[in-house]
């Protein structure tokens, strides 16, 4: 199955870097795309435990998805990732 997620703290290529690197990783999540513009992160997984596995993932790195909390240290995490992202670029 594919889904399209609309994130928030996506910043620059480094984020994306960092969502597409680390989302790979994840047992059962393929093709994973990250589209700045629209704030959008698409991917192939195979199962509900697997989108639930990827939706945590985000919110771990600091990129929750729209609608859900948005603290200060979760926004403090994206910067971390960001930085992160930019540096194994």
């Amino acid at each position: 199955m594919k889904n399209t997620l609309q994130i928030q703290n996506l910043k620059c290529s480094g984020c994306a870097n960092t969502i597409i690197t680390q989302l790979s990783k994840l047992d059962g999540v393929s093709a994973v795309s990250v589209d700045n513009n629209t704030d959008e992160v698409s991917f192939v997984y195979g199962s509900n435990s697997e989108l639930e596995s990827v939706r945590k993932k985000l919110s771990d790195l600091g990129y929750p998805i729209l609608g859900e909390a948005n603290s200060l240290p979760k926004k403090a995490k994206s910067f971390v990732s960001c930085a992160v992202g930019r540096m194994s670029k």
